[in-house]
């Protein structure tokens, strides 16, 4: 007979409750191993001359259940060399079961056959305590390693393996990310048996008031308030089909690629605004309103049934594995300077096409004051570039004495090309003192606005109109803000 390890499950309640198949094997066994002891059915076991060892002692030597987990499996692999192993979990043993799955997953690499013996699922034991009807959809979900992106909060959850207050805690912090501190869910502990028990609390009490143990399982219900569901991509998404659909907004429904692009130019400065201005919840604010505009573009592609969000998803995904080798593969970078160089060279292979010049890949849709410093940037590569910033400033000065040529000899179009060099001589020189044109116009800009509304202040306080004052009298004002440090 070849070495082989049978799982067998315990169930989620009393004897009364485990199949008969199970039960004639474990009663007959010589020897069995046990995740844990710590279930009901175990005592009566006992009593009709169980022999068992479990592996609850290895829960103390570490930190992490996945090495909880490895251990087990480690141990049985390494006894079913000299034995015909019969290893017992709760529930059945496909599900919630990480040492099966590891023991599946080994077990092969080890010449050791795997063989599940069936058991009830602690899940169905669930479903009859909270009177639930699984048709209506749910999730069953680890407790010990919860993350906010999986929650489906407008189905039935239930959260498994809650053993112990930390792992409650992290549960309860968890779905604090999605739903209220006070939403009502249910500890259901030991579902099915004799001492099954369910308490109601809010969720700010999850880890206070409850005795928590390996038969506790989480139950949360369903989000039936709008208000609650408005934190859900999906009712997003719901909210931007409604009003591209039939009875719609008629503005929404009338729009397209072509007639959204200046809301987007538009929405994307708005976030720049918000990021100087240091107000976060501005900031969240303008984000949704960019990503608005991505919705829209995507409803728009799924309604001409082109693609759809999950198509933008999808590629943005595959991308960032793609341009993150040293993150989501085996290369090795020294710096963030590094990281850049790699992102261009696969954006490079990425794009499989012969630019007849390095500066193709600068957008025409750009604002030209950045498209400047991009150009600039793009020829400074392959060193078509001053190595010192006096001639960049010599520059400057050549393209202001033409500009004022072409003022002398009243020549607009000429003046209008030499305006022109003179703002791209100027981002150069930005650019050799590392200062981006876009901040420092903004800046200026801001502090214009500021000074400006400062002479606006003094002049409301006059008897007289703005109009009726001097180019001198203002500039005094002006001065008066400066001094001020406006």
């Amino acid at each position: 007979m070849g070495k082989s390890i049978e799982i067998l499950g315990l169930g989620a309640g009393d004897l009364d409750q485990l199949p008969f198949g199970v039960y004639k094997k474990l009663k007959n066994a010589n020897h069995v191993y046990l995740r844990t002891k710590e279930h009901p059915v175990i005592n009566e076991l006992v009593q009709e001359g169980l022999s068992f060892s479990s592996f609850d002692s290895i829960y103390e030597k570490h930190d992490q259940f996945e090495e909880v987990y490895q251990e087990i499996v480690q141990n049985l692999l390494q006894k079913a060399k000299v034995e015909q192993v019969i290893y017992a979990v709760p529930g059945h043993p496909l599900v919630a079961e990480r040492t099966v799955q590891l023991l599946l997953e080994y077990g092969p690499n080890e010449n050791v056959e795997i063989l599940i013996g069936g058991g009830q699922s602690f899940v169905d034991a669930l479903f009859q305590s909270l009177k639930i009807d699984p048709i209506d959809g749910f999730q069953l979900l680890d407790g010990t390693s919860l993350h906010s992106s999986q929650l489906q909060i407008d189905q039935h959850m239930f959260i498994s393996q809650v053993y112990d207050q930390f792992v409650a805690s992290n549960i309860k912090l968890t779905l604090m990310e999605r739903l209220p501190d006070d939403y009502e869910v249910v500890i259901v502990r030991a579902a099915g048996s004799s001492s099954e028990r369910l308490d109601r609390v809010p969720l700010y009490e999850l880890d206070r008031k409850v005795t928590l143990d390996n038969l506790t399982s989480v139950y949360v219900p369903p989000v039936k308030d709008e208000k609650i569901m408005l934190k859900n991509f999906s009712k997003l998404r719901e909210i931007i089909a409604v009003l591209r659909g039939p009875n719609g907004c008629p503005w929404d429904k009338e729009q397209t690629h072509e007639s959204l692009k200046k809301y987007l130019i538009e929405e994307t400065f708005e976030v720049i605004e918000a990021i100087d201005s240091g107000d976060i919840d501005h900031l969240i604010e303008e984000l949704g309103d960019v990503l608005l505009q991505v919705m829209l573009h995507a409803q728009i592609g799924e309604d001409e049934g082109y693609f759809a969000i999950e198509d933008v998803i999808e590629v943005l995904s595959e991308k960032m594995i793609r341009r993150h080798p040293h993150v989501f593969g085996n290369t090795d970078v020294k710096d963030s300077s590094e990281v850049l160089r790699n992102w261009q060279e696969i954006k490079k292979l990425e794009k499989g096409e012969i630019k007849t010049s390095l500066l193709d890949g600068v957008s025409k849709s750009m604002p030209n004051l950045l498209r400047a410093y991009e150009i600039q940037k793009k020829a400074a590569k392959v060193g078509f570039d001053w190595q010192e910033i006096t001639p960049a400033l010599e520059k400057v000065k050549e393209e202001l004495e033409e500009f004022e040529n072409e003022i002398k000899n009243e020549s607009l179009l000429d003046a209008k090309k030499e305006f022109g060099d003179i703002l791209f001589a100027f981002v150069n020189v930005g650019r050799f003192m590392s200062i981006h044109p876009e901040e420092a116009l903004f800046e200026t800009n801001e502090k214009f606005i500021r000074r400006f509304r400062f002479i606006e202040e003094k002049v409301k306080n006059s008897e007289k109109p703005i109009e009726d004052y001097s180019l001198e009298e203002l500039d005094r004002y002006w001065d008066e803000a400066k001094s001020k440090g406006l």
